[in-house]
């Protein structure tokens, strides 16, 4: 096995690690608190997890995808990496500011924000974690394993506070409290190991280089803000036109279509520095196969037995849930192949302003049609659902669009 295929392996264990543990708690702790809670409290702490989404997307602001690219490309010169590792970092930080005064404003001015405010300031604290933890980096650099442990301790330790802690429904608010420390934690952990381990270096970076990065990683955040509409939003906006019992349903058929479709997130992350600096097509498509066999037969195991895993999972009070989780099994079909083309292939191939049109084009879909549900006064849990069922299609029809256009299943090509 070659040196490259070797950290390709190394890096989607070690990505594998962390996402199995990233669900599998979830999978523990929602069961718990959806009984302890009541659907209302379980929908209302959820409904502002789905808020502090479009901090974390702000603050990540697309270098999820642009600096991991800079970063695998630079990897072997350490002045370049230091320059990119203290420009992002940088402007994470003025992000980060911009976010909590964006919150502090809204919670004023809303009244459904400013009942809750304590939920809101405190999951915002998940914001802070997340804009810290350079995972970007550690892909970049292909070398996830150093944090994997301590990662995955800092979730552990997560869980067990949430047993310890949450034991009536009046602790809802602690529940916020706990899920950021977690991401804290990890987010301490992570800069640690790329300072301490990696030898990156962190100052003011030069204006110029600040610039250049943001003005680099704006088309990525484009897309990565248009991907939040059709995500974060559906939960938002039911939270915002319907109880938080109906967000309740809603995010725990969710979490489980997360679940199964987040199992592919080690794959792509491993796979996009791998194909960006390799082309290694025929690898590729073996890998793509498996994948959506796998998943079609996971999808019709969980269609088949939706009633009886939301029952399992979140107990009698959830059953209703299990009419959109039959619907996000079509919608998982869907999501995972269009993921497989999107950034390892077309994003690492150099077409990625394809990937993040096809992002773009069906976010304006997505909302058109979204506020076709409103004005119609036909906006529920269901269509909301279906309408996202709608929305990732078109991902997916514009992604295989572009990757039989430019045939790059034929040939191992040279990025553009």
């Amino acid at each position: 096995m070659s040196e490259a295929k070797r950290n390709l392996l190394e890096n989607f264990l070690s990505l594998g690690a962390l996402q199995i543990v990233g669900y599998i708690i979830p999978l523990i702790n929602l069961p718990y608190l959806s009984r302890i809670l009541g659907v209302e409290k379980f929908g209302l702490v959820f409904f502002a997890f789905a808020f502090m989404q479009y901090f974390i997307m702000l603050t990540d602001y697309g270098f999820g995808l642009s600096a991991t690219r800079e970063i695998a490309i630079n990897r072997h010169n350490s002045n370049n990496i230091s320059n990119i590792f203290s420009a992002v970092t940088f402007i994470k930080f003025c992000l980060l500011i911009i976010s909590f005064l964006i919150l502090c404003i809204m919670i004023i001015f809303i009244p459904k924000l400013h009942q809750n405010w304590l939920i809101f300031i405190l999951s915002f604290l998940m914001v802070v974690g997340n804009a810290i933890y350079p995972v970007w980096f550690f892909q970049g650099m292909e070398r996830m394993k150093y944090i994997t442990f301590l990662n995955i301790l800092a979730k552990i330790i997560f869980l067990v506070l949430i047993f310890i802690f949450v034991k009536k429904e009046s602790d809802y608010i602690i529940v916020p409290l706990l899920n950021s420390l977690g991401f804290l934690v990890s987010g301490i952990i992570g800069m640690y190991f790329a300072i301490k381990e990696l030898g990156a270096r962190l100052y003011i970076p030069k204006w110029s280089t600040i610039k250049k990065q943001f003005k680099y990683s704006s088309e990525f955040f484009l897309s990565r803000a248009s991907l939040s509409i059709f995500t974060n939003t559906n939960s938002f906006c039911l939270g915002l036109i319907s109880s938080t019992i109906m967000v309740g349903y809603y995010v725990a058929a969710e979490k489980i279509y997360a679940a199964i479709s987040g199992l592919v997130g080690p794959i792509t992350g491993a796979l996009y520095p791998f194909i960006a600096k390799n082309k290694d097509i025929k690898l590729y498509k073996k890998i793509f196969t498996g994948v959506v066999i796998v998943n079609i037969f996971i999808c019709a195991f969980v269609f088949i037995f939706a009633p009886d895993i939301i029952t399992i999972f979140y107990g009698k009070d959830m059953y209703n849930a299990y009419k959109i989780l039959r619907i996000f099994c079509f919608l998982t079909m869907i999501s995972v192949p269009h993921m497989m083309l999107g950034y390892p292939l077309l994003g690492a191939m150099g077409y990625t302003k394809q990937v993040n049109a096809s992002i773009i084009i069906s976010s304006f879909i997505h909302i058109i049609g979204l506020t076709t549900l409103y004005f119609t006064g036909i906006m529920n849990i269901y269509t909301i659902a279906l309408m996202v069922l709608v929305t990732e299609s078109f991902v997916f029809i514009l992604r295989g669009y572009w990757v039989l256009k430019y045939k790059l299943l034929k040939t191992n090509k040279e990025v553009i």
